[in-house]
């Protein structure tokens, strides 16, 4: 029996694998400079790309994971993004459906709820995979996501004072190890992605997101420096960690936090 969630969870993952795929756009010509009004066109040969050659995940495989025309590889981020950011979708919609009654598709608080949720999906996976290659935060998507996200959430019933508070602490926790290590530990870049997870998640899951990422982020970290495959004073994407922390406490945030009270008591 089809029902509504069904159909409107296989409609979050279409709109999660087009946003992933406007997303890997996005995050190219951020990086090159280039507008994001022309055609999608192939970064090596520069040749336009048909619509037939530009649909989320299918298309990479049909071609065989090569451009049409100069037949020079495609890099996997493209059909990975895309199929992680419709999963992200739908586990987003999930949540908030499980956290609404029956009538959530004629609630528009629940829509909020979606559309708040994806679009800090879609700003940590920005985060995620620039920092990852090329060890920057961008103040351009950081700024206005902290003020769009503000507002989202203010809409969504948090108060400005709790907003504030996780937001001054998110951002406070790294102002401190940048002060203290003269920007050597961390750069400004991080600085804004704290506050930006205390504004996007509120007090306490925002400061929680950020000791995820730590423990992320040391696990990662131990065994390259062990294998010597990174040194100490080694360049580490934090930014790559706080979006893999950031998006494990916006889907299970409660259940953590719950379960580690439990254990404490």
């Amino acid at each position: 029996m089809i029902t509504l969630f069904s159909v409107f969870s296989l409609w979050s993952f279409a709109f999660g694998l087009i946003i992933g795929s406007f997303l890997n756009c996005l995050i190219w010509r951020l990086h090159t400079g280039e507008s994001m009004w022309g055609r999608s066109h192939c970064p090596k040969c520069k040749k336009m790309i048909a619509w037939q050659d530009n649909i989320p995940v299918f298309s990479y495989f049909i071609l065989g994971g090569k451009c049409r025309h100069c037949h020079q590889k495609i890099s996997f981020q493209y059909p990975l993004v895309e199929l992680l950011v419709g999963i992200f979708f739908v586990l987003a919609f999930t949540k908030n459906y499980l956290n609404f009654s029956e009538l959530a598709f004629f609630d528009y608080h629940f829509w909020l709820w979606n559309l708040r949720d994806w679009y800090i999906i879609a700003i940590f996976t920005i985060i995620f995979i620039y920092d990852l290659r090329w060890y920057l935060v961008l103040d351009r998507v950081t700024l206005p996501a902290i003020f769009i996200l503000f507002l989202f959430n203010l809409f969504l019933g948090f108060s400005w004072q709790n907003l504030l508070i996780s937001g001054i602490i998110g951002g406070g926790f790294f102002l401190l190890q940048f002060v203290v290590s003269g920007g050597k530990w961390i750069g400004g870049g991080d600085l804004r992605i704290g506050l930006l997870m205390g504004v996007a998640l509120g007090w306490p899951d925002g400061l929680v997101a950020i000791f995820i990422s730590y423990i992320i982020g040391a696990i990662v970290a131990i065994p390259l420096l062990i294998f010597k495959k990174k040194g100490m004073k080694s360049e580490i994407p934090l930014g790559t960690f706080l979006a893999i922390g950031t998006l494990i406490i916006l889907f299970w945030g409660q259940s953590l936090i719950s379960w580690y009270l439990n254990f404490l008591i």
